[in-house]
């Protein structure tokens, strides 16, 4: 059987919507459930200038203050007790969240227990601390990024001292990132904090 160039050119096309509609499946994903979906390719540019939501409860760096309180839905200073915390003061509460002095908010982790993952430091009874939360399931809360949202509290009042938990997964600067604390740790006042809290 001879070839017309219209024959030809119309499988032609068969074959490269066959192909696109391949890729199209591979972008969506797979109907089996243990093949993970396909990301889309997209360009350097187009990637950065598409804004992008907060991700909250999974693993992510923050490197200000500012970002992390734009992230948690609870941010609070209180007393850590066993298998939560004693709220003792509530820096800022976003996206539903409410919390008031003198509740108790049950902790989990991605793990369903207090600490939030392998690498994050155990949250022990009679430590002072700000916590940057995100809501889990029900009235539980997690901390963002494990130690990413554990700060530590030492002293009383504006000038108590707050410092992160981790040297490794912490913020490097309150409004701006000082890329020459990398690794360092952060510590600034509660006072600071609050001015942060009341500005997102």
């Amino acid at each position: 059987m001879a070839y017309t160039p219209r024959r030809i050119r119309t499988r032609a096309l068969a074959a490269a919507a066959a192909v696109l509609a391949a890729a199209a499946l591979a972008a969506c994903g797979s109907t089996d459930p243990a093949t993970p979906a396909a990301a889309p390719a997209t360009s350097g540019a187009a990637a950065s200038t598409e804004a992008k939501p907060p991700v909250q409860g999974k693993l992510r760096g923050f490197t200000t203050v500012k970002d992390l309180t734009a992230a948690a839905d609870l941010v609070v200073r209180g007393q850590v007790e066993a298998g939560g915390l004693r709220v003792d003061e509530v820096l800022r509460a976003a996206n539903g969240a409410a919390a008031k002095v003198g509740d108790r908010i049950a902790l989990t982790g991605l793990n369903g227990q207090v600490v939030d993952m392998v690498n994050m430091s155990k949250l022990e009874p009679g430590q002072t601390v700000v916590l940057y939360l995100a809501q889990a399931e029900g009235s539980a809360f997690s901390t963002l990024s494990g130690d990413f949202g554990v700060f530590d509290v030492t002293g009383t009042g504006d000038q108590a001292v707050v410092t992160t938990r981790s040297p490794a997964m912490a913020v490097t600067g309150l409004l701006a990132e000082d890329p020459t604390a990398s690794g360092k740790g952060f510590h600034t006042t509660l006072a600071q904090l609050r001015a942060v809290a009341a500005q997102a």
